[in-house]
């Protein structure tokens, strides 16, 4: 929203007509505007606690002086005094309920406290007072996107933008609105305008995501990456290097990620990114190093530690880090089911081709005790299933298969497994079943690839910045 006006000078004589006890001295009168002036020039200077203090003296002379009670207000609410600011900018409205501009700063307030409903009705009320006006049109526009309510905001950004079609601030706002609406016509109309007068990163990174809703992958990357040329900061480059790995193309993608990395180290989305361009490509002893390294920069983020279980499956040689990252994760959360499955896998993977004496006692108390914080964690079922296989205690797999295919219908392997517990404990007609289940899931290769992309998709949808309004 349009920040709270700043009060370069008042008419000071208004002062005097709020006094008219005062007219009999002039010279009293002198004083008290010599007053109020110096508290408006420290207001302007940024001496927020000089001006309060001026303010709070001269305020007992002059209670009912709107312009006091406003810029008092005015210098409480600059110094994030939030509920000494609205008991002032609410008796200016008081004195003055026709002036749009104080009702803007009583809702604008009112928003910093949280009381909504009532900054709404300011809002809506300078509207009324002033609805050819660009400022209250856009600051209620603003207010309802702010809150989340697209449909509401748009009419008054139009007609703020047809007031002044040439406002930066207003038009983009505007054209994330469209966006977000799926008006990605009118979102591409505006954008290109605004472009016309000033050619910014940001448009072109808006441009992307338009072009990306039309299904025009080029286009949108062309945009993604103008926008990160333009400006290379660390969110225009992931956006660009996210648009070429959504599409499979992984050469560019992970040039750019590399390139992204090394430009922003501290990145954790660039190097979880970097890890899942590389695994895609097949490189997955380097996918494993990047995600390593993103679950240092973010031991918490349970979407680096998903893309590392993929990547350890094809690369184990980094047993020993890739195990540390998982039991850490696991003591960070003791009751995520999941963080408990990785570390646990991670050490049977790491460990069974390398250690005979490996303890499958604590890989089965570890797996039921996944399964017992999350009973539908299909994948632990599955495991499970595995461990009893591999001790020849098929009978106890085949409960543990049936939950996993219970809870996730289209896992193969559990099928497959399912089918060669049932030929060991001499259910063939059963273990068919099972296998030709198993044979329609792998020929639906394609369905893999595009579950993939799915994933690939969810990660960079929720690791990319949150689009905000312009202040």
């Amino acid at each position: 929203m349009t920040p709270l006006y700043r009060l370069v000078s008042y008419v000071i004589f208004a002062l005097l007509a709020c006094v008219p006890a005062l007219r009999a001295d002039r010279e009293q009168n002198d004083a008290l505007n010599r007053e109020f002036q110096a508290a408006i020039e420290q207001y302007d200077s940024g001496h927020y606690a000089e001006a309060a203090t001026a303010l709070e003296k001269l305020l007992p002379a002059v209670p009912q002086s709107f312009e006091v009670q406003e810029l008092l207000g005015l210098v409480y609410s600059a110094q994030q005094q939030e509920a000494k600011a609205s008991e002032h900018l609410e008796k200016a409205v008081a004195l003055k309920p026709d002036s749009a501009a104080a009702r803007t700063n009583l809702a604008t307030n009112l928003v910093r406290l949280g009381k909504l409903g009532a900054a709404e009705e300011h809002f809506r009320r300078a509207v009324a007072l002033e609805p050819q006006t660009f400022d209250t049109n856009h600051n209620l526009g603003e207010f309802y996107i702010q809150i989340g309510k697209i449909a509401a905001a748009m009419p008054f950004l139009e007609q703020a933008q047809r007031i002044n079609p040439s406002s930066y601030g207003n038009g983009y706002d505007l054209s994330l609105a469209y966006l977000q609406i799926g008006r990605v016509g009118d979102a591409r109309r505006l954008v290109h305008e605004l472009i016309k007068q000033k050619n910014t990163a940001e448009l072109h990174n808006v441009l992307g995501q338009i072009e990306e809703k039309h299904g025009n992958f080029v286009t949108a990357a062309n945009e993604f990456e103008a926008a990160a040329h333009l400006d290379p900061t660390e969110s225009n480059l992931f956006d660009w290097a996210s648009e070429l790995l959504l599409h499979r193309t992984f050469d560019p993608a992970i040039e750019v990620f590399q390139q992204a990395s090394e430009r922003y180290p501290k990145s954790p989305r660039l190097a979880i990114g970097l890890g899942m361009a590389l695994y895609s490509r097949g490189n997955y002893d380097a996918a494993v190093k990047s995600l390593l390294r993103a679950a240092d920069l973010n031991p918490a983020d349970p979407r680096c530690y998903f893309f590392l279980s993929k990547a350890y499956d094809s690369s184990p040689s980094q047993a020993e880090e890739v195990i540390a990252r998982f039991r850490r994760f696991a003591e960070l959360q003791p009751k995520n089911a999941r963080a408990l499955y990785y570390y646990t896998m991670s050490m049977w993977k790491g460990r069974r081709a390398q250690d005979a004496a490996l303890n499958v006692q604590q890989i089965e108390s570890l797996l039921k005790k996944a399964v017992a914080l999350d009973p539908k964690l299909a994948e632990a079922h599955l495991q499970l299933g595995n461990l009893y296989s591999d001790q020849g205690k098929h009978a106890s797999a085949i409960p543990e298969y049936l939950l996993a295919i219970e809870y996730n219908p289209d896992l193969a392997d559990a099928r497959y497994r399912l089918g060669q517990a049932y030929v060991r404990t001499g259910e063939k007609q059963r273990a068919e079943e099972q296998f030709q289940i198993y044979q329609r899931l792998r020929a639906q290769h394609l369905a893999e690839l595009d579950k993939q992309r799915a994933e690939i998709r969810q990660f960079v949808y929720s690791a990319k910045d949150t689009l905000t309004v312009k202040p």
